[in-house]
Parts: C-alpha cells; sequence; structure tokens
C-alpha cells in the first residue's frame, strides 16, 4: 500500500483540503502505476510550533512535505510522472509556490510489507493477489475501490 504522508509547517489545512488532497492522491497514484485505489492512504500530521527547522534555523514560512513509501517496481518514467502529479496536487490545494513544496519517493520491497493481513504482491500482481485473499477482505477492499 502505498502511504503518503502529508506534513506541515506554519499552515492551516482545512476538512476539505485535506479531503481534497487525499482523494487527488489516492487517484494520481493509481493513474500511473495501475494499482487499485484501496492500496491508497494518506496521512495528515501538522508539525507543532516552533518544532520545524532548516539549515539549523526555525522555518516561518509555510512548507509542505510529501514522503510516500510505495511499492518497488515502477519505472523511472512512471516515478517521475508520479512525482510531478503529487506537486501539482499539494500547489492546487494549497496555493503555496513550487519552492514552498517538498516531495520524497521511497521504494519499498512488496515482499517486506504485509497490507490486510498478507505479504504484498509485485507491481503487476496484483489481481493475483487480490484473488488468493479470503472472501470477506475481497468484499471489504472492493467496497473502497473507486470507480474510475
Amino acid at each position: 500500500m502505498p502511504t503518503y504522508t502529508v506534513k506541515y509547517s506554519n499552515i492551516k489545512l482545512s476538512q476539505k483540503q485535506k479531503n481534497s488532497i487525499a482523494n487527488d492522491i489516492t487517484n494520481t497514484h493509481s493513474k500511473f502505476t495501475g494499482a487499485n485505489t484501496f492500496f491508497a492512504q494518506v496521512i495528515f500530521q501538522k508539525n507543532e510550533k516552533n518544532a520545524h527547522f532548516m539549515g539549523g534555523k526555525l522555518v516561518k514560512t509555510k512548507e509542505i512535505f510529501l514522503n510516500g513509501q510505495i511499492r518497488a517496481g515502477r519505472t523511472s518514467k512512471v516515478k517521475k510522472q508520479l512525482i510531478l502529479g503529487l506537486r501539482k496536487i499539494l500547489i492546487k490545494n494549497t496555493k503555496l509556490q513550487s519552492d514552498f513544496v517538498w516531495i520524497y519517493l521511497e521504494d519499498l520491497l512488496p515482499d517486506q510489507m504485509i497490507e490486510y493481513g498478507e505479504v504484498l504482491p509485485k507491481s503487476g500482481q496484483e489481481k493475483k493477489w487480490f484473488n488468493s485473499l479470503s472472501p470477506s477482505l475481497r468484499k471489504r477492499l472492493k467496497k473502497m475501490e473507486k470507480r474510475k
């Protein structure tokens, strides 16, 4: 499951903004990787005041940081499309200039990840993995899947 953690300093994100960012990240991840939307999770964390430093100095500007942990196995082209799409989402939803937006993608080996209680499949093997799940879990995940 890609886990996208959105950390932000000196900016207030409304629930509407969070909903939009989470939805856009989920759809963008699915669009560029082909993974089902039920794999994506987005977590928001507001940095405490006076707790974010750069170059040893307190950050006073509005900054947003997105760390995406994704399954390894995607091409450089796919990851570039994904990271540029993610940047666009953050700029659109926060109105920040691009130089206040930070994004890092980390590749994790699928066989070193467990989600929904099961070791994850390699990229491209999602359908086979899904079909091997219990009927109740398949039903649960189908309810979570967004229709494109």
